[in-house]
Parts: C-alpha cells; structure tokens; sequence
C-alpha cells in the first residue's frame, strides 16, 4: 500500500465537472483536518502544518478559480504544489504573518526581517529544529520579510522515533523582535503532526 505521503498525480485530482459536486463535503472534510494543522505563535504569526489532503485542496482550488483543464496546467500546478507535501523525514508549513491592518503589518513586516530563519520545532529532549524557509525563491528584501513563508522542518531517525513514541512536541520563533514558545503543542495537533512522518 501506498504511504499517506505520496505526491499527487493527475489521477488524484477530480475533474472540473467532479469537484463542482464534491466540493462541499470534501471543503468541509479539509476544514476539520486543518483545525488539528494550525500553530499559533503569539498574536500575529502561525504555522499551518501541509500535508497531502491540503495540497489536494489548494490545488483542486486553483484549478476551478483559473478553469484549468489542459494537461500542462494542472501539470503545473502538481509540480507548485507537491514540494509541500512532507516527504517521511520533514514536516512541511506555512508560515504567516497576520496583521489585517496594512499600514501596520508594513511596519511589522520591517520590524521582523529575518523571522522566517528563527522558527522552529522541537522533540521533547532533543535540539530545537530550525525550519529552512522559502527553498523555491526569496520571500524577503532588503526593507522587510513576506507575510507568507514555506518551511520544512527536517528530523532525525532518533527525533521521529521519539515521536511516534510519545514524546511531545514543541514550536517557537527567536526573533529578538518577536520571541514566542508554545510547548508542548497539543495532543490533537502532536497526533495529527507524528502522522506525517508515515
């Protein structure tokens, strides 16, 4: 059988027509899923944790807004798309920064440059382990930092072991503007995180 974790192919995906008809129930199974994927880290940044059923979901989505039915677009979506999906060894997240207002978070943007190099994850007993952020292009400038950022979290055979064991997790940022810690992650989210590493 196929591990949870497989990269999706165009016969994962519903037609236009199909997902016309499937989309409430399977938006509302992907609404409850990410509910046990989000992090929060303080007021103004969390992390939603990726995985195959999310990908789905993005990309199902941006299919039916730009109506895209050719071979080559949804092509071009899945090879977008799969690099967030975890690979075994790594969870995979979007980090955000949320400030609504858009004068504010120009100043907030400013003021945490550099953030996305300064959050991590932790196995009860072992190091922290720092995200790698952005591997498909630079998110930051010389001014500020993107209020979207995407990070994997790469962890050892011990770090994984532990976890499927029990141990609990951990997340925070050490920005000097903005140090955050939230340990351990609840068990909801520790559950549903320990099985990306299927």
């Amino acid at each position: 059988m196929a591990t949870t974790m497989q990269k999706l192919t165009r016969n994962d995906l519903y037609s236009l027509e199909q997902y016309a008809e499937e989309r409430p129930g399977f938006r509302a199974r992907v609404i409850a899923h990410k509910k046990n994927r989000r992090v929060p880290l303080g007021n103004i940044a969390a992390l939603y944790f990726e995985d195959r059923l999310t990908m789905q979901y993005q990309i199902q989505e941006m299919l039916r807004v730009e109506r895209i039915f050719e071979a080559a677009g949804i092509q071009e979506e899945l090879d977008a798309y799969n690099p967030l999906i975890p690979d075994g060894s790594n969870l995979k997240a979007t980090f955000m920064i949320e400030v609504a207002d858009e004068a504010e978070r120009r100043q907030v943007l400013a003021e945490l440059k550099g953030i996305e190099d300064q959050v991590w994850l932790r196995v009860y007993g072992f190091d922290p382990v720092f995200g790698v952020a952005d591997e498909d292009l630079e998110r930051e400038n010389e001014e500020k930092t993107s209020s979207v950022h995407f990070m994997r979290f790469e962890f050892s055979a011990e770090m994984i072991a532990a976890a499927r064991e029990g141990a609990s997790l951990g997340a925070g940022i050490t920005h000097p503007a903005y140090t955050q810690q939230l340990e351990p992650l609840p068990e909801n989210i520790r559950a549903a995180l320990v099985q990306d590493f299927d």
